[in-house]
C-alpha cells in the first residue's frame, strides 16, 4: 500500500446494559482506572518482554488465579509471514500462555475470527507453538455463526446489539494481544480495534461508523489486561502488509485500553509520520465514552529495559 499523507491519516484516524446471560468477563475490567492510568513498556530481550511488563502491572497473579478458564485474543486474521507484523508473534503469545500456566491457569483457550481461511491462518501465524500443553491451552478459530450470542448495546450509537463469542462466557479472565500494525481504514489497528476479532460480522462495522463503532464495541467487551505486541511493528501497508516494518522490541501493558493505545501511536512514525493517541478517532472516541485516559501526560509511565 502507498504512503498516506498527514491529512488523509487524520482523516480516517483523527452505563452500559448487557445480556445478563453473558458473563463478568466479558463486561467487567479487573479494575476501572480513571485518573492515572498504569501503563508499562518493556524493551530490550523479547524472550522477556511480557513478564517484565506485566510485573510492572503487579505480575500475573494480579490477573489470574489458579482453576480460572483465561481467554486470550491474539491477532491471527492474515495469511502472512509472522516477521511482517500483519499478526501477533507466537514468541509472545507463548510467553504470556506460559505466565497463565505458571499462575496456575486451568484452561487457556487462544481464539480469533479471522479475516482469511482459518487453517492457513493458524498455520502462517506459527500460532501452534503457543500450546506448550495440549490438555490445558486450546485453540479456537471462530469461524461460524452458532459460536457467537447477541448481546444488546442499548447506549450504541452505530451498534444496538453485536454477536460476540459464546466462548468468553466460560471464562475467567480475558485477555487482550494485539499486534501493533498500521490498518488502512483506521490508521493503526491496536488494543480496541482487536477485538473485532470476537464479533460474528466484522464487515458491518465497516458499513457504519466504523471509529465509533469500535469505541462501542469496547463498551461490551472488555478485558481485564491488554498487552500490545510492538516487537515488530508494520508501519505502513496494513492490515494485511505487504508493507514497512520496523522491529521495536517492545511490548507495552496496561488495563486502561484507551491508554494503552493512545501511547502505543507515539511508539514510531506511521507513514512516515509522527502521531499521537488524538490523531486515531476510534481512540478519541472511546476517550469520549469514559473508556480511558487519552493523554499520555494524565499516565503513570513505567518503562523497563531487559
Amino acid at each position: 500500500m502507498d504512503k498516506i499523507s498527514r491529512r488523509e491519516f487524520l482523516k480516517i484516524s483523527a452505563g452500559v446494559i448487557v445480556a445478563s446471560s453473558l458473563p463478568s468477563v466479558v463486561f467487567n475490567p479487573l479494575k476501572a482506572q480513571a485518573i492515572d492510568p498504569v501503563v508499562s513498556v518493556a524493551r530490550g530481550d523479547a524472550s522477556k518482554l511480557v513478564k517484565t511488563a506485566v510485573d510492572a502491572l503487579g505480575g500475573i497473579e494480579t490477573f489470574v488465579k489458579p482453576g480460572q478458564t483465561v481467554c486470550i485474543k491474539p491477532n491471527i486474521s492474515f495469511a502472512a509471514n509472522t516477521e511482517c507484523g500483519t499478526t501477533t508473534s507466537p514468541d509472545i503469545v507463548k510467553q504470556m500462555v506460559e505466565l497463565c500456566l505458571a499462575a496456575g491457569a486451568a484452561k487457556v483457550i487462544l481464539l480469533d475470527h479471522t479475516i482469511a481461511d482459518p487453517d492457513i491462518c493458524v498455520e502462517k501465524s506459527n500460532i501452534k507453538q503457543a500450546i506448550v500443553d495440549a490438555k490445558k491451552v486450546g485453540l479456537l478459530a471462530l469461524s461460524q455463526e452458532r459460536q457467537f450470542i447477541e448481546t444488546s448495546i442499548p447506549t450504541g450509537q452505530e451498534l444496538s446489539s453485536i454477536k460476540i463469542a459464546k466462548a468468553l462466557q466460560k471464562a475467567d479472565v480475558l485477555i487482550n494481544l494485539p499486534t501493533a500494525k498500521s490498518h488502512s481504514a483506521t490508521g493503526v489497528s491496536l488494543g480496541m480495534k482487536n477485538l473485532m476479532g470476537l464479533i460474528w460480522d466484522r464487515g458491518f462495522l465497516h458499513q457504519v461508523n466504523l471509529h465509533r463503532a469500535i469505541a462501542e464495541l469496547a463498551l461490551v467487551i472488555k478485558p481485564h489486561l491488554t498487552v500490545i505486541d510492538a516487537t515488530r511493528v508494520l508501519t505502513t501497508g496494513g492490515p494485511g502488509g505487504p508493507g514497512k516494518t520496523v522491529k521495536l522490541n517492545t511490548v507495552v501493558a496496561g488495563t486502561d485500553p484507551v491508554a494503552v493505545d493512545s501511547y502505543t501511536v507515539g511508539l514510531t512514525p506511521w507513514y512516515g509520520k509522527s502521531f499521537v493517541g488524538s490523531s486515531v478517532k476510534y481512540i478519541v472516541a472511546a476517550s469520549e465514552l469514559g473508556l480511558g485516559e487519552i493523554d499520555t501526560g494524565n499516565m503513570s509511565i513505567k518503562e523497563i529495559e531487559v
